[in-house]
């Protein structure tokens, strides 16, 4: 079958199976008492995407989560940038940042927002700290790689033409990393959403995020509403990754290719 076509069947088959499942799990596999957690998908689009009374609070909300990831992605790619480029400038700057980047990473975000919140408050900032601690190691990780990753005889090119240790990062080391940064810039997108919302979960002074807007119609046992949050929080991942897929499409698209075999 031609490539062009599975690119498009594939994806509507997958989203049939997983739309035909929903509706079992709605009706049928869920316990009577459960299946409100989980509406059938008509009544999603019905009661939580086409009535205004529903949609107008959630897409103020979305607004306000969207405002936090983009933010925090936005902090993460200059931060994880930056230490990147001082890690590979310096092997004494990279053993004392990256055990602490590391160790960061693996505690769970969730042991660390009551800490945030009783530093900074509950608020926005709250809010953007909590989607940058989530995104900022993907960023920094594949960066640091692509910088150390230049062949030695790149090198020694530049050192036989005697550039100077700025021009052998602007014109060597940052274009061979382009491809393993815009790698990590599409993995924190999709991350810094997550943080936002766990964010907007936890921090709710102020108006209330996505997150926060899922929880309280989980309390108020409203299935469409909640599940019409969730569907909108994931476009607005695969938005923000897509975007990040195409800016990489643009920027190196041209002179690097995939090792994927047709």
């Amino acid at each position: 079958m031609n490539r062009r076509v599975l690119r498009v069947v594939g994806p509507l088959a997958t989203m049939a199976v997983f739309i035909g499942l929903w509706y079992f799990m709605s009706t049928t596999g869920l316990p009577p008492e459960k299946r409100f957690l989980l509406p059938e998908p008509h009544r999603v689009i019905t009661e939580g995407l086409l009535d205004d009374t529903s949609l107008d609070p959630i897409l103020d909300a979305l607004w306000l989560s969207t405002q936090v990831a983009l933010i925090g992605l936005a902090l993460s790619i200059a931060l994880g940038v930056s230490c990147a480029v001082l890690m590979s400038r310096a092997e004494w700057v990279e053993w004392s940042v990256w055990p602490l980047a590391v160790g960061l990473q693996c505690v769970p975000i969730l042991a660390l927002t009551p800490l945030i919140g009783g530093l900074m408050g509950f608020s926005f900032k709250s809010r953007v700290v909590v989607a940058v601690m989530i995104s900022v190691f993907p960023i920094m990780s594949n960066t640091l790689h692509g910088l150390l990753s230049v062949e030695r005889s790149g090198h020694d090119l530049f050192t036989i033409g005697g550039a100077n240790s700025v021009q052998r990062l602007r014109k060597l080391q940052l274009p061979a990393a382009l491809p393993a940064m815009l790698a990590g810039f599409r993995i924190s997108a999709g991350l810094a959403v997550i943080g936002a919302v766990v964010g907007d979960t936890f921090f709710r002074q102020g108006k209330p995020g996505i997150g926060a807007l899922i929880d309280v119609y989980r309390t108020r046992l409203q299935g469409p509403e909640m599940m019409a949050c969730i569907f909108l929080a994931a476009l607005l991942g695969l938005t923000v990754f897509a975007g990040f897929g195409l800016l990489t499409r643009v920027a190196i698209g041209r002179w690097y290719e995939s090792s994927r075999a047709d």
